[in-house]
């Protein structure tokens, strides 16, 4: 009964790490780093992560800087940039120093990303559902080959619920945090 239980506890675990990172990417006016994750340059011929040829840096709250290693590749991070959905213009000060600046969104534009966290957290809880899905499929099969019984089934799947609820009311957490970072001004 226990490894059921764990098993789908793990997997509700796992479930949160893409819906955090999900979130982090959504922009909030702020400068984070996770906006660039996903965006690739041409290194050499190769598809690199802007994050793995360049140090990224946050000096100020509105503001991320781009520094590539190797400078003949400036132009190259700033089409990338230009080429993602980011929706911001980097500038070039000629020294390699690539600037980001984000402003603040307006009101209309919050209340789009606040949808788009919504939709992030229903998947986050759809991931967590079909988790006890699976887990009380697992345990109904065990129960009509013996290996537990009646009573345990049961106990076993109300644990499973208060397992599942908390996870549910984690995304709820973590959806709320979000919304309130999104709607400072």
């Amino acid at each position: 009964m226990n490894e059921y239980i764990q098993h789908a506890q793990d997997h509700n675990e796992k479930a949160l790490v893409p819906l955090q990172k999900d979130f982090a990417k959504l922009r909030t006016g702020r400068a984070n780093a996770a906006v660039l994750e996903g965006i690739t340059v041409d290194y050499y011929g190769a598809p690199t992560p802007i994050t793995q040829v360049a140090a990224v840096k946050c000096p100020e709250a509105h503001m991320l800087t781009i520094e590539p290693w190797d400078k003949s590749i400036v132009n190259a991070v700033e089409k990338a940039i230009m080429a993602s959905d980011l929706g911001v213009t980097p500038s070039n000060d000629c020294c390699g120093l690539i600037r980001l600046p984000f402003p603040a969104p307006t009101e209309e534009r919050r209340k789009e990303i606040v949808k788009d966290c919504k939709t992030v957290a229903e998947k986050g809880r759809v991931a967590i559902r079909n988790n006890r899905q699976d887990a009380k499929k697992k345990m109904e099969k065990a129960e009509k080959d013996g290996e537990m019984s009646e009573d345990e089934l049961k106990r076993a799947e109300d644990e499973l619920q208060k397992i599942t609820d908390k996870y549910i009311a984690k995304v709820g957490e973590l959806l709320a945090a979000k919304e309130a970072e999104i709607m400072e001004i």
